[in-house]
């Protein structure tokens, strides 16, 4: 009989106050909707990818690989050694390489595997070629012939395709398909890749063991031999999935986290709501105590109101979740902003555990803002409470909980990250919010006794300072919500502009000429489609070019448990002044005799524990320049400097060309720097160079000229700071919602308290008030109110920027930024928070201080 009791009480309760409760339900609800939208794009880009690599790369015993190179190549005479081994079944050889494909002026990156057609199959049938029905048994071997997947046949329709070999194009006769899934993909025999790219090398073999043999004692004994080369190994496959989930981990984890910036906003919210309704209801809850109720069963009453408020803001999130998912696959594809998984269009993988674990995410979050409401619906006194003389204080210790919860948010900040993962940094903030609020009744007291004598002979001023004196935790309660939103908001708004700001400050750093050229927009891309140094020192003979400089960028795997490298072959100083021309965290040191200096970016740090003044023995051992050229001589590398790089997240060393050079014959370039003369006819430089490039491939169509590609410096900065803005899209929105959220809970509140006062202002019109004064009390106190809420949130959410700049931006990244503090949005922020508040209030006010608060009074009498 008892629960049907409450659950029937709680319901009338809820009915009767639909719009404040509507605060906390939407903010449930957008939180779970959000995170849980963050993890079906993520969860289904990452399975797309898993079933494309699987596709790809086939289920063979073992992979072998080497840990030096571009790409990971692996010497053909160590493919022979397993080939012959006794234990070995199958030794099958790929090359895989990124290329363009050119059809009709448009470029489409294509992924080109190398494979031996006799043993494919083996390995992986899913790059079986498939020739066509009027395509000759044997196609496959032809030196011109190609074999397509699904999407590169819908991205490049015809009987033939063309492929970009530096600034040549090699055409290609369309033989067949094959049915390996993910990215546009084209099968060819693994000799014609050899020939035609130039490439004599491999970039792993997969291994079929025979039957009975222990895979484990096979390594140990194959790796385990003293002629065994440093770097190669033979591992299960499966690595390139693991190293793509962890590539993107601290991505999505961050987005996740961010994402549930509005189930915590929802939390106190909910807190908000019902610290409110426990209040106005408290003679109700003390008749049902003094009917039998007992406190654990009052208890029980609030909570499972939050427990309805946050099952149903649950549901609600989780069917928009889905469909946000749903929306955002089809139409941006399994992409948010990282880069990952630029490219999929992955089809949503639905999770019914992963709905579990987010809807009970949403329900406890409402429980756990309830705890407090429920607690003091718990201690109610039901005598005192019927007579009108109070509650309990139960917030004495809150002012000392508050700060020993910034306190120990301050100590968490300076903890280092769990696996790769700044987790006692959330930590540190979720303490920086609950501490600051925690203590937020203690400084409204604190300010609002400062304000008290400044006002006293102002009648309508010292009666709203007073009152909010005399009621600061129901102040506090009322501002709760909007702190923690706007302190969130701040927090992500000096966080973003922070990183924009040093972004744009590294633009202008390194990108100072006026015209750049390429033909590679992606990294993958840059062995195949370069420039060799016949262009460059035509180049450089062009009019209107004063000068030019050259970078070469290459992939250099230098752990195969971490990401690949980037190694930059580039000037590292002036060619005037004879500065160094990279942006440096710190002072550079000298390079010692005999060593090779070079400058590592700021992952290097974290990733290969690189040390400024000392050898870096990981590039030592593995530094070889890609094929075709020859093995590289010995060198030892000595970090000289460390500096920012925000295009690559896994670290870059850079070096200088002439460094380069002695130890290895690789000339090629992608990437040339111009600085023009000053009254230089841009365009006209470009058709120069488009004509140059069609005069040294001998295309007089004008193919190799089309395959340059043109960029200013202000059209580069402005893609780049696009390209950024489209990253923090996701966390554009959440800054939206935290706002929205906060601002609702701050309507919400303030109309219960005006509305539940209609008693009070029915006596200060007895005492001869009028409306109109009545209204700007109201005003004046939730102006008052929502300025404290404001002045508690910007210095919460400065904080909370501190440690998200400082401590969770270089755990999860590996790269350092300046805090920048944007104080014309700052102040908006707040200005639309006391705004909201005061227009709130006043709206309140002229419903609860009409005729009926006149007639509230005689309810008393």
């Amino acid at each position: 009989m008892l629960l049907p009791l409450l659950t029937t009480f709680s319901w009338q309760e809820l009915r009767q106050h639909p719009w404040r409760n509507a605060a906390a339900v939407v903010s449930v609800m957008l939180g779970v909707a959000l995170a849980f939208a963050v993890h079906l794009i993520n969860a289904s880009a990452l399975d797309e990818f898993s079933q494309a690599v699987r596709s790809v790369g086939g289920q063979p015993d073992l992979e072998l690989r080497t840990a030096t190179g571009s790409a990971s190549s692996v010497d053909v005479a160590l493919w022979s050694r397993l080939l012959h081994h006794p234990d070995v079944a199958v030794a099958a050889p790929v090359l895989e390489l990124s290329t363009y494909a050119v059809r009709a002026g448009q470029k489409t990156l294509l992924r080109v595997v190398g494979v031996d057609a006799l043993q494919v199959a083996a390995v992986a049938p899913d790059l079986l070629p498939l020739p066509t029905a009027h395509a000759d048994r044997l196609a496959f071997f032809a030196p011109d012939a190609v074999f397509l997947n699904p999407l590169a046949r819908q991205a490049l329709p015809g009987a033939t395709v063309q492929l970009q070999q530096g600034l040549r194009l090699h055409t290609l006769q369309v033989a067949g398909s094959v049915q390996a899934g993910g990215a546009p993909l084209a099968v060819m025999d693994i000799a014609a890749v050899q020939s035609l790219f130039g490439r004599n090398d491999l970039s792993r073999v997969d291994v079929r063991l025979r039957a009975g043999v222990d895979r484990a004692r096979f390594v140990r004994d194959v790796t385990g031999a003293t002629d065994w080369p440093a770097g190669a190994t033979l591992r299960a496959p499966g690595d390139a999935v693991e190293r793509i989930s962890n590539l993107s981990r601290a991505y999505r984890v961050n987005l996740t986290v961010l994402a549930l910036v509005a189930l915590f906003t929802g939390g106190f919210l909910v807190f908000s709501v019902l610290a409110l309704s426990v209040a106005r209801r408290a003679q109700q809850f003390a008749l049902l105590g003094v009917l039998g109720l007992t406190g654990r069963q009052r208890l029980q009453l609030v909570l499972l109101e939050a427990g309805a408020l946050g099952s149903i803001g649950s549901l609600l999130g989780l069917a928009l979740g889905s469909a946000l998912a749903a929306l955002a696959l089809r139409l941006l594809g399994g992409d948010l902003g990282g880069g990952f998984f630029a490219g999929s269009a992955p089809a949503l993988q639905w999770s019914g555990l992963a709905a579990l674990v987010f809807g009970l995410l949403g329900v406890a979050a409402a429980l756990v803002g309830a705890w407090a409401p429920a607690r003091l619906a718990q201690q109610l006194p039901p005598a005192q409470t019927l007579k009108g003389l109070g509650t309990p204080d139960a917030n004495h210790h809150r002012a000392w909980l508050g700060a020993a919860l910034l306190v120990a948010g301050g100590l968490l900040a300076l903890l280092p990250p769990v696996w790769d993962i700044p987790l006692a940094a959330y930590l540190s903030v979720a303490c920086l919010l609950l501490g600051g609020i925690t203590a937020l009744p203690a400084a409204v007291g604190w300010v609002l006794d400062g304000v008290a004598p400044f006002v006293a002979r102002h009648a309508l001023p010292l009666l709203a300072v007073e009152r909010a004196r005399r009621v600061r935790e129901s102040a506090a309660v009322a501002v709760s919500g909007v702190v923690a939103s706007l302190s969130l908001a701040v927090a992500l708004t000096v966080m973003v502009a922070s990183f924009r700001t040093s972004v744009t400050t590294w633009l202008d750093a390194v990108l100072p000429a006026a015209l750049y050229v390429r033909t590679a927009t992606s990294g993958s891309a840059a062995d195949t489609a370069y420039l060799d140094p016949a262009f460059v020192q035509g180049a450089a003979k062009v009019p209107d070019v004063e000068r030019l400089s050259t970078q070469r960028t290459l992939s250099l795997t230098l752990d195969p448990a971490q990401p690949a490298i980037a190694l930059l072959v580039r000037p590292l100083r002036d060619a005037q002044t004879g500065a160094l021309n990279l942006p440096l965290v710190g002072n550079p040191v000298p390079v010692p005799a005999g060593r090779v200096g070079v400058y590592v970016s700021e992952a290097m740090l974290d990733l290969y524990a690189a040390r400024v003044g000392h050898d870096l023995p990981a590039l030592s051992a593995s530094f070889r320049p890609p094929a075709p050229v020859d093995i590289a001589q010995p060198a030892t590398f000595f970090v000289a400097g460390v500096w920012r790089d925000y295009a690559r997240q896994f670290g870059t060393v850079a070096m200088d060309p002439a460094d380069f050079a002695r130890y290895s014959r690789d000339t090629r370039v992608n990437d040339i720097a111009f600085w023009l003369h000053p009254q230089a006819d841009v365009p006209q430089v470009q058709e120069q160079l488009r004509a140059l490039a069609n005069q040294l491939a001998n295309t007089p169509d004008g193919a190799a000229g089309n395959l340059l590609e043109f960029g200013s410096a202000a059209e580069i900065r402005a893609t780049s700071l696009k390209i950024f803005d489209r990253s923090f899209a996701v966390t554009y929105w959440l800054q939206a919602v935290a706002i929205g959220i906060g601002l609702f809970g701050v309507a919400a509140s303030f109309s219960a308290q005006v509305l539940a006062r209609r008693k009070e202002f029915g006596l200060l019109v007895h005492l001869g008030l009028t409306r109109r004064q009545i209204l700007r009390v109201v005003a004046l106190e939730g102006m008052a109110w929502t300025s404290l809420g404001a002045l508690a949130g910007v210095a919460l959410g400065l904080a909370v920027a501190v440690v998200l700049v400082h401590v969770v931006n270089p755990q999860s990244f590996h790269w350092t930024m300046e805090l920048a503090l944007p104080w014309g949005r700052l102040a908006a922020l707040a200005a639309a928070v006391v705004v909201a508040g005061t227009t709130t209030a006043w709206l309140s006010g002229q419903a609860a201080a009409g005729r009926d608060a006149v007639m509230a009074v005689k309810e008393d009498w």
